[in-house]
């Protein structure tokens, strides 16, 4: 084999790893010289001072970086863990919050329900919470949770927010659907409570947009209907019991003929945020009979 001839101008490499190797034998050497002699007494003090103190002196700044390293990582571990538990405390109390928020709405409702059940103590009803509604903004016909089995039937009145939301006009064992007297083409036989006065109550989702209802046939010769006067359930409606609360009167016009009177009421129901109502358990021709 013909030897390795080195060119001029080329320059010996020693590989890093192998460098590295060779420094570690030595300073692990000039260590167990250091332990185990008097190397570093006597004339050779000077040396082993120049060789072996750099040494030393690198490893122990490795050394206290490492331990700074170590430290810093086990702070930043339990960082962590104390970060992570504070996040499941925040959930639990977020959760907590929620239900305090729910129970405190549902008492609200509770207590508004039970205002209105003293409201109208002479019918006998039953508690219903609303399940789907038909699309849009408002509940002019919506479902609830009761049912036959429940006791309710056709034709039976709801109501909700202290006035008269609707009447049941299907219903399945266990749910109901409600129309409200506010969907489009229905009619209501209503009275002034003030005058006696009928008057018709009509319908509109495109007036419910600007939050009212029309009323018309208002026979007031004397000019005594006042706005803010409420309009309540006729005894002569044919599908409402008497007495229930529709809303108040907000304008008033006498109409081209002369005779009658015509103009807008705001409900007493807010049919935008309904979520449970009550059912009266008797209908108006079960009243009439009676």
């Amino acid at each position: 084999m013909s030897p390795v001839i080195k060119k001029k101008g080329e320059h010996f490499h020693l590989p890093s790893k192998y460098l590295l190797l060779i420094l570690t034998v030595l300073c692990i050497g000039m260590m167990l010289i250091t332990l185990t002699t008097d190397f570093t007494k006597g004339p050779l003090n000077g040396i082993a001072g120049t060789v072996i103190a750099p040494f030393q002196a690198g490893i122990s700044e490795v050394g206290s970086y490492l331990s700074k390293r170590v430290d810093e990582l086990v702070e930043i571990r339990d960082l962590l863990m104390e970060n992570e538990d504070l996040k499941r405390q925040l959930d639990e109390l977020t959760l907590q919050n929620t239900m305090l928020q729910q129970d405190r709405f549902e008492l609200y409702q509770l207590r508004e329900l039970y205002e209105l059940d003293q409201s109208y103590e002479g019918y006998t009803k039953v508690g219903a919470r609303i399940i789907a509604k038909d699309t849009g903004n408002w509940f002019s016909s919506f479902i609830i949770d009761k049912g036959t089995d429940d006791g309710l039937a056709v034709d039976m009145n709801v109501i909700a927010d202290g006035g008269l939301v609707g009447r049941i006009t299907v219903i399945g064992p266990n749910w109901a659907r409600v129309e409200s007297i506010i969907a489009d083409n229905i009619n209501v036989s209503g009275m002034v409570l003030s005058t006696a006065d009928n008057v018709i109550v009509s319908g509109s989702l495109e007036l419910m947009s600007v939050g009212k209802i029309s009323f018309s046939q208002l026979i007031d010769s004397d000019n005594e209907v006042m706005i803010g006067d409420k309009i309540v359930t006729s005894n002569i409606s044919d599908k409402y019991l008497p007495g229930i609360v529709i809303g108040y009167i907000t304008q008033i016009d006498t109409d081209a003929n002369n005779l009658s009177k015509s103009g807008y009421l705001a409900p007493a129901v807010d049919f935008e945020h309904l979520e449970v109502v009550l059912v009266i358990l008797e209908k108006k021709q079960t009243i009439g009979e009676s």
